[in-house]
C-alpha cells in the first residue's frame, strides 16, 4: 500500500485552539482515521494512504477556517466536521453547515430544516429548559432526541432519559395484554423509533441495558434526581400540573431537560387542567428556559399532514363542530 507524508501548518497562535484542550481535538482526529497523526509546534504531519492523508488535510482546512471566523472552535464543530467530511464532497464547509447539523444518523446528517426548528436547536445550546410546543409532524420530539444524542455523543451528558405520560388515548390499558411495563410499552415506541433511526439497535439496547439511555413513563420518575442527564418529557400536553411540576424539579446539575407537546391534543379528562398550558403562564419570565412554537409551516412529514392539519382548522371553525372548545382552549393557553 502506498503511504505518504504530509506537512500541514497552522497558523500563529491557532494551534492550541485547533489541537484543544490537552489535545483533545487531535485525539478525535486520530481515533476517525488511520492515518498517523503527530503535531510538533504550528505543525501536524500526517503519514498514511494518500486519500486519508488528504482528508485529514482537510479537516485541518476547514478548523482553520472556523477559528478565524468564530474565533474559537467547540467539541460539536470538530465532530460535526469530521462527520460532515466523511460523507460530504464539498469543497467548503459554512458556519450554516454547522449550525443546522445535530447529528449523524447511519452516515447521514440530521439537520434542522425550518427556521422554526433552527429556533429551537439554538434555545436549547442556549438554555437548559427548553419548550417546544406545536402540531403534530413539526419534528419536535425527533429533533429533540437527536439533541440529546449529540450531547452523549460528545459527551456533554452521560445519559439520556426519555419520558412520557402514559395516558389512554381513547383505548384502556386494562385491556392491553401483558404486565405493566409491555402495557405501558405502546405509549413509548415512539421514543424507541426515533432513537433507532440515529443509533444502531444493538447500540441502543446496549445503551438501555446499561442504563446509559432509559425510556420510562412518566410516574416513574417521582422522587429522582438526574445529573449530568439530558432529559425529554414528550405529549406534554398529556401532564397534570403536578406531574409537570415534578418533572421540573428531577433536573440536577449539568442536565439539560426538552419538554414537548401538542395543546390541540389532549388526552386528559375533561375538568383536568394540562400541566403544559398552565406551565407557560407560571415559567413565562424565568431566565434560563425558553418556549419555542411550532405551526403547521414547520410540517416535515408527509405533505398531506400539512393539508389534515388545514383541514381539521377549518372543520373546527363551523359553528357547532367543536369551535367553541377548541376556543375555550386557545383562551385558557393565552389567558
Amino acid at each position: 500500500m502506498e503511504v505518504v507524508e504530509r506537512k500541514i501548518k497552522l497558523s500563529p497562535g491557532d494551534p492550541m485552539s485547533i489541537l484543544g484542550p490537552g489535545d483533545q481535538y487531535l485525539q478525535l482526529i486520530e481515533q476517525k482515521f488511520d492515518a498517523s497523526i503527530v503535531a510538533r509546534g504550528d505543525t501536524v504531519i500526517v503519514h498514511g494512504a494518500p486519500d486519508e492523508v488528504t482528508q485529514v488535510e482537510r479537516v485541518f482546512k476547514e478548523l482553520s477556517f472556523i477559528l478565524a471566523k468564530a474565533g474559537k472552535l467547540t467539541l460539536h464543530d470538530v465532530t460535526t466536521v469530521l462527520d460532515l467530511i466523511e460523507t460530504s464532497a464539498s469543497d467548503n464547509i459554512s458556519r450554516e453547515d454547522l449550525e443546522s447539523v445535530i447529528v449523524f444518523a447511519h452516515h447521514d446528517a440530521i439537520r434542522a430544516k425550518t427556521p422554526t426548528q433552527r429556533e429551537y436547536y439554538q434555545a436549547v445550546r442556549k438554555n437548559d429548559i427548553v419548550f417546544a410546543i406545536g402540531p403534530a409532524g413539526t419534528g419536535k420530539t425527533y429533533l429533540a432526541v437527536a439533541m440529546a444524542v449529540s450531547a452523549l455523543k460528545n459527551r456533554e451528558v452521560t445519559r439520556i432519559v426519555l419520558a412520557r405520560p402514559a395516558v389512554e388515548a381513547g383505548e384502556s390499558l386494562g385491556f392491553l395484554p401483558g404486565d405493566l411495563a409491555q402495557k405501558v410499552d405502546p405509549y413509548l415506541r415512539p421514543l424507541y423509533d426515533a432513537l433507532q433511526e440515529m443509533l444502531t439497535a444493538e447500540k441502543v439496547r446496549t445503551f438501555v441495558e446499561r442504563g446509559t439511555i432509559e425510556v420510562v413513563p412518566l410516574a416513574y420518575m417521582r422522587g429522582r434526581t438526574l445529573n449530568n442527564a439530558f432529559v425529554i418529557l414528550d405529549e406534554a400536553q398529556n401532564a397534570t400540573p403536578m406531574q409537570m411540576k415534578m418533572f421540573l424539579t428531577r433536573l440536577g446539575s449539568g442536565s439539560k431537560a426538552i419538554i414537548t407537546g401538542d395543546q390541540t391534543q389532549i388526552d386528559l379528562p375533561s375538568r383536568q387542567q394540562s400541566g403544559l398550558i398552565q406551565i407557560q403562564k407560571v415559567l413565562h419570565e424565568v431566565p434560563g428556559i425558553e418556549f419555542v412554537y411550532f405551526n403547521k409551516t414547520d410540517v416535515v412529514r408527509h405533505k398531506l399532514v400539512k393539508d389534515i392539519i388545514d383541514a381539521y382548522e377549518k372543520f373546527h371553525q363551523l359553528p357547532g363542530h367543536g369551535g367553541e372548545e377548541e376556543k375555550a382552549t386557545e383562551k385558557q393557553t393565552h389567558s
